[in-house]
């Protein structure tokens, strides 16, 4: 402790100044020749000499003092300084100095809390300095991490616990406080409190062990750690030996214990505890040693792993794509999942412009939504935060489109910001949409193409009915009957259009009979070469002795035209439509891909084109429905469905081959008849060009609300022979039924469809009084559309509309000559 220079100099220089003064003023007086001026300057010289010299004296005693006071501060071993009323240092021995040199700081506490980590230690120094400036005091402990008292110059700092200390310096020194920070000298045996709270209540493990290594003392802490009461290990036999669960080879002394950097505590439980030696602070009462425990740390480092191998895991896994863009809009990060999106690699893509992988069109519409979010303009809706989703689509292989949520995120600190990106894959979901829309579409085509040939199987029967009539009366060589046949030939071509019409919507009656595929591709011909244009040519080849099959010819013939328009749209630039029929005998089954066809014989249809081809991922997926690889309106993806659901319900296979570029070939294969069919095929064939004696006799009720149609069916029976009622609805048919000839009707041929009661419903409430009585359906419709109509046992014929006379008489002679069915 010492004073400044120029306080010295204040106190010295003052009463010598003054003396000067007083013997000027003296001379002065003298001069003016008063009696007493010079003894007056004699006597104020003296005594301002004299005050001079009592100053030197004490300022000599002073400077005694302040000496003694900084030998003595240097010699205390601790760290001790003196603080003033702001808490900032006044007087400090060198182990103090050193601690505030390395901190650069004047606060007491602020040096000392340079030294410790952030937390718990800083806060107690904080509650201390606060405790002092409140006249109380206290002592923190603390653990010492940096330039700590005692490290090796230039080595690595390792922790070292000290206890601070600080109270008021003295009750007549207000504001002033003592404040040491211990480093050597005797270590003191925990005891009585507050020592006994701090040993107790400190997160590490402390014990107290005698020169030999004896254990003298332990906290709680460490008494937990081994799972010991600490009475058992403070009764004297315990040696620090006996704590370790490998310990090194010879003497164990607390001064080799702090050698270790680690080692291995024997507790109660069955897994040894890891801890790290701390520090050993060693004097003539004992030695304490610190320990920490590694266990704990490492399962927290362990659960850390884990904690980030499972975002790893979900990063990497998750159905949805991730990636991370900066505040450029380039691709950062990503998980494998959007890279599949993308069709890309993460090498190729990162660093990259987002908007780059995204096709065209969607780039701009996205980038202005990215910039809305990273600017914060963009407010977050309901999906977690994400905001309102971007729809686009990635410019990969697949085109898959996505729905893109973004969300900003800040930097820790460094100003860097950029968005997080979530990818939703909508592929499936758009496809179901468009499916739906197509399926809609389709339905709804379907009830207007039914309807249609509903109404128009109506005008046609009449037609080709009444031409049937006009033939009756107009022979060949008439000059009307080829007129007649002109119509009547137009008439069955309108019918054919009205059974692909009901073909389109799947509405047709299935009527599966015995056919030869080389007469039906013979019929289909003409039809064929119009659908493929004039830049397509057309070869059919067929086989010799080709097979019969039994199929509908209708169902046939659209299988045929499906994949004639098919190989159509693959030859834009034309090319080449081969037909190829024959026979096939195999004695093993045949597989190809996921189909398997059983040995046996078949009658094949071969379907080769010129065409552009099939790519290989696309031949699983061609009989799927609503798959098309044609352009949005250009088809319908129902074609080679139906070609597959019509030759596997007629108990088929096809089979389809196909490279890019090389065309594709679709090969049919139909069960063939075997010969007992065969043969029975033509007999039947022959009565149906037979002129049979249609004729015959009863009484047959007609009931159509189409008068031409009507009309048409009267006179035809009349001329066969039958006696027949007319009646224009349902229930005129069941007034006249219950009136005086109703008991003479033999048969009921009736209309479905028909305004307020239908065909059905009559019938119903016929059966109630005439269950026995025949009946034939007539309608422009499938039957199928009334068929769920009946009541169960319910026995009806049909006849699709339009029929011929001749049909219409053969199946009334066949149902009234027939005997009684058992079912539908």
């Amino acid at each position: 402790m010492s004073l400044a220079p120029g306080g010295l100099m204040l106190l010295v220089g003052a009463p010598l100044l003054l003396m000067v003064l007083c013997l000027a003023a003296a001379l002065a007086w003298g001069v003016l020749d008063h009696p007493l001026s010079l003894m007056v300057a004699v006597i104020a010289a003296g005594a301002f000499l004299l005050a001079a010299l009592l100053g030197l004296y004490w300022l000599r005693q002073a400077a005694a003092r302040a000496a003694v006071l900084r030998a003595v501060v240097e010699a205390v071993p601790d760290a001790l300084a003196v603080a003033g009323e702001d808490g900032r240092v006044l007087v400090a021995n060198g182990a103090f100095s050193a601690l505030a040199h390395a901190a650069g700081s004047a606060r007491v506490a602020d040096i000392l809390a340079h030294h410790c980590r952030e937390g718990a230690d800083t806060q107690r120094l904080r509650d201390l300095d606060g405790a002092v400036r409140r006249g109380e005091g206290g002592e923190a402990f603390v653990v010492f991490v940096d330039d700590a008292p005692g490290q090796p110059a230039g080595g690595v700092a390792r922790p070292v616990p000290r206890l601070v200390a600080a109270r008021p310096l003295a009750a007549d020194r207000p504001g002033l406080s003592e404040w040491r920070v211990r480093s050597g000298g005797a270590v003191p045996v925990p005891g009585s409190h507050p020592w006994r709270e701090l040993w107790d209540l400190a997160p590490l493990g402390v014990m107290l062990v005698d020169g030999s290594g004896t254990l003298l003392r332990v906290n709680l802490t460490l008494a937990d750690w081994l799972g010991h009461t600490r009475d058992l290990l403070e009764d004297g036999s315990r040696h620090l030996r006996d704590l370790l669960a490998t310990p090194p080879q010879g003497e164990l002394f607390p001064e080799r214990l702090a050698g270790m950097a680690e080692v291995e505590l024997a507790a109660a439980r069955a897994a040894p505890l890891r801890a790290s030696v701390l520090h050993v602070a060693s004097s003539p009462g004992g030695s304490l040693v610190f320990l920490g425990d590694l266990t704990r740390e490492t399962a927290r480092e362990e659960e850390l792993r884990r904690a980030e191998q499972r975002f790893q895991r979900f990063f990497q896994f998750a159905p949805t794509g991730f990636a991370f863009v900066d505040g450029e809009f380039r691709l950062a990060e990503c998980n494998p999942t959007f890279l599949t999106m993308a069709d890309l690699r993460l090498g190729d893509v990162q660093g990259e412009p987002i908007a780059s992988l995204f096709q065209p069109e969607h780039r701009a519409n996205l980038l202005a939504r990215l910039g809305e979010v990273l600017e914060g303009r963009q407010p977050a809706g309901a999906a977690g935060g994400m905001g309102t989703p971007v729809e686009a689509r990635l410019r990969g292989a697949s085109g898959a489109v996505v729905h893109v949520y973004s969300r900003r995120f800040d930097g820790e600190g460094d100003g860097d910001r950029g968005l997080i990106l979530h990818l939703v894959d909508m592929t499936a979901q758009k496809n179901l949409e468009a499916q739906f829309v197509q399926s809609q579409k389709m339905q709804a085509i379907g009830q207007l193409a039914g309807g249609v040939a509903h109404d128009f199987n109506n005008l046609l029967t009449a037609m080709i009915g009444f031409c049937d009539l006009l033939l009756l009366r107009h022979k060949p060589g008439d000059q009307s009957f080829s007129d007649i046949m002109q119509i009547k030939q137009n008439a069955n071509r309108a019918a054919n259009l009205v059974r692909q019409l009901l073909a389109f919507s799947r509405q047709q009656t299935l009527q599966p009979r015995v056919l030869s595929i080389t007469d039906v591709l013979a019929e289909l011909s003409n039809l064929l070469r119009r659908l493929i244009g004039e830049n397509i040519e057309l070869r059919m080849l067929h086989g010799r002795d080709t097979g019969l099959v039994r199929v509908d010819q209708g169902q046939l013939e659209q299988v045929i035209i499906n994949l004639a328009v098919n190989a159509r749209d693959a030859m834009p630039k034309g090319g080449r439509l081969t037909i190829v029929t024959g026979n096939l005998h195999t004695t093993e089954p045949i597989r190809h891909e996921t189909e398997e066809m059983p040995p046996g014989d078949w009658v094949v249809v071969e379907v080769i084109d010129t065409g552009i081809g099939i790519p290989p991922e696309n031949l699983q997926r061609i009989f799927e429905p609503f798959f098309s690889t044609k352009e949005v309106g250009s088809g319908t993806g129902l074609g080679l469905s139906t070609v597959y659901g019509i030759v596997r319900q007629t108990g088929g296979f096809v089979f389809v081959e196909s490279k890019p570029g090389e065309g594709a070939k679709f090969s049919i294969h139909l069960p063939r008849l075997d010969d007992k069919a065969a043969q029975a095929a033509p007999a039947e064939e022959a009565r149906d060009k037979a002129a049979a004696d249609l004729t015959g006799m009863g009484t047959v009720l007609l009931v159509e609300d189409e008068d031409a149609v009507r009309v048409f069916g009267a006179r035809a029976l009349r001329n066969k022979g039958y006696t027949v009622l007319e009646a224009r609805s349902g229930e005129e048919a069941l007034d006249l039924l219950q009136g005086e000839r109703g008991g003479d009707v033999d048969l009921i041929v009736s209309d479905v469809v028909m305004p307020q009661m239908d065909g059905p419903t009559m019938i119903e409430q016929v059966r109630r009084f005439r269950p026995d009585v025949k009946v034939i359906f007539i309608s422009g419709y499938a039957e199928d559309r009334f068929r769920h109509s009946l009541k169960d046992g319910a026995v009806v014929d049909f006849l699709p509309k339009p029929f011929s006379l001749k049909q219409l008489a053969a199946k009334v002679k066949e149902v009234m000559e027939g005997a009684p069915r058992t079912g539908a």
